[in-house]
């Protein structure tokens, strides 16, 4: 047989063999699985006993087990771990109670009227828990006129104020530099003409000399370059 045919009868052979698709049994998971149907199984024994027969003897294993699991994803979030360890171990022994109960400790056909009433209470105490957990408070967000208050406590209690440059400094963030201010001689001859006309204005109007806010205002110009103006001005 020719080389080039052997070469195809092996790739139409490789390509017709069945794929083993990879196959990972997690044990852990395998446990959960079993331990799950277990518990299920021996919460909706326990509702049938106590006369929730139907849909509802059904409803009340999966009622624990959404609990636990609302519970557990609150713990895992790191957030009001005090009401997730309570909700937790509330459903953790209403399933290890029915566990119990149906190992051969409590006579199914003759059940307590106690546990009648703890049955038919659980549906509003897993209700309660359910929406607490799932609707927990938010936290809110910080308040940047408390951070700057706070800021500035922290600077008084060490004994000395930020020097207006440093404020200023701080006041503006980091992504957005402040305008570079052209030397006094160097400013521009137009821009000082009409701050020359605008400071006259003022006089005329007011009888005081026009102030460096009042100017930065008027010509829509950073403070710096206000200031540098007023300095040609005087």
């Amino acid at each position: 047989m020719p080389e080039t045919e052997r070469e195809d009868v092996i790739s139409v052979a490789k390509r017709s063999a069945p794929r083993a698709l990879p196959v990972r049994v997690d044990a852990v998971l395998v446990q959960a699985v079993i331990a799950a149907a277990l518990s299920f199984a021996h919460l909706h024994d326990l509702a049938v006993a106590a006369g929730q027969d139907g849909w509802k003897a059904w409803a009340y294993p999966i009622s624990v087990d959404l609990l636990l699991v609302a519970a557990w994803r609150r713990l895992r979030s790191g957030e009001s771990k005090a009401a997730g360890w309570c909700w937790f171990l509330v459903a953790l022994t209403a399933s290890l109670g029915a566990n119990i109960a149906t190992a051969g400790l409590l006579d199914l056909d003759h059940v307590p009227a106690s546990l009648r009433v703890v049955v038919a209470g659980w549906p509003a105490v897993a209700f309660l828990g359910g929406t607490l957990l799932a609707h927990g408070p938010a936290d809110p967000a910080p308040d940047p006129r408390e951070q700057n208050d706070e800021l500035t406590n922290e600077v008084a209690q060490q004994g000395s104020l930020p020097a207006p440059a440093t404020a200023s400094r701080l006041a503006v963030p980091a992504s957005r530099p402040a305008p570079a201010v052209p030397p006094t001689g160097r400013l521009p001859t137009a821009l000082l003409d009409h701050a020359r006309k605008v400071a006259a204005e003022h006089r005329t109007r007011t009888g005081a000399p026009i102030d460096t806010d009042t100017l930065r205002a008027r010509l829509g110009v950073p403070g710096p370059l206000a200031e540098a103006i007023a300095a040609q001005l005087t």
